[in-house]
């Protein structure tokens, strides 16, 4: 099978989806939007429209599918008349301002992936709930003295992880500023709030290890990646309540989902005084890249039939 990706960015899940894809006999060809930066909102009008010919140009050659992976990489998917379209919708783009581009390409495409099913139900179109998957081989647990040293924190301090750009408005870092410091007034410990972005993803895992709780404070997500790494890494989660993680923590020791301010004070301040890890690693084995590979390949069969 030979497709064709469209991307905007290409993310780390993004490259692991095509390695296994690839892994699994699957030929591929990557072609990203133009510009410089790492975000959608870092292209300009001009940027997307250079990507056009591109794709219409590669459109023609011999490829089986087109994957239009993240909303704004639909319209030129479906540009093209030859190929069928399967389009990944990532969380952002279906529930931020780029929505309604987002709708009309899920209707309009043969197949549409998204990540949880709280965007399945809020997209209303037939959809296939496949989250990218997680590397557990890269992702898993450490011990914590020696993932301390690796990253060089303070032994002495608690380490709260943020894992995003603190200037991104929709994981609303100031909600996490306010959290950790009421949680330093609550334990009689120091506790540092970390925000790990712009390093190696080779990286990741061991600030997860050295960490002593993922905090997770945005508005909206789809299934974010953070957490499922975090999960392979034992590492306890405190998040608001978005992308299904409700659901998807309600298992899992030591990890809570808040829905008010106050709570993810007290949940936190309980996970850093506990000092324990959680289970997660138990309850993301089904979001491993092989199975995550295998659905994927299921709804490319789907779109050539």
């Amino acid at each position: 099978m030979n497709v064709l990706n469209l991307v905007t960015t290409p993310r780390p899940f993004f490259e692991d989806q095509v390695r296994i894809l690839e892994r699994k006999g699957v030929t591929t060809t990557t072609l990203t939007v133009p510009g410089r930066g790492s975000t959608q909102d870092s292209r300009s009008f001009i940027d997307y429209v250079k990507f056009y010919q591109p794709t219409i140009r590669h459109s023609v050659r011999d490829y089986d599918i087109i994957h239009a992976n993240y909303g704004l990489t639909g319209p030129f998917a479906l540009a093209q008349p030859r190929r069928p379209v399967v389009l990944t919708l990532w969380g952002s783009d279906l529930a931020g301002k780029y929505s309604r581009i987002s709708r009309i390409c899920a209707r309009l495409s043969d197949e549409t992936i998204v990540m949880s099913e709280e965007m399945r139900s809020d997209l209303r179109v037939a959809a296939h709930v496949i989250p990218h998957g997680v590397d557990m081989e890269k992702f898993q647990p450490i011990d914590q003295s020696s993932a301390i040293d690796m990253v060089g924190w303070n032994p002495d301090s608690r380490h709260v992880l943020f894992p995003y750009d603190p200037s991104r408005p929709v994981k609303n870092f100031p909600l996490a500023k306010r959290v950790v410091g009421q949680v330093r007034e609550e334990v009689n410990v120091p506790v540092e709030l970390s925000p790990i972005y712009d390093v190696p993803h080779e990286d990741i895992p061991n600030y997860m290890n050295a960490a002593d709780a993922l905090l997770l404070t945005s508005q909206r997500e789809g299934f974010p990646n953070s957490v499922k790494e975090a999960m392979a890494c034992n590492l306890p989660i405190v998040s608001t309540d978005v992308g299904g993680l409700r659901n998807r923590l309600s298992d899992v020791s030591n990890s809570y989902v808040a829905t008010t301010e106050q709570e993810l004070i007290e949940l936190l301040s309980s996970v850093i005084i506990s000092g324990q890890r959680s289970d997660g690693r138990n309850h993301v084995t089904d979001l491993g890249l092989d199975q995550m590979a295998e659905n994927i390949l299921s709804v490319y069969r789907r779109a050539l039939s």
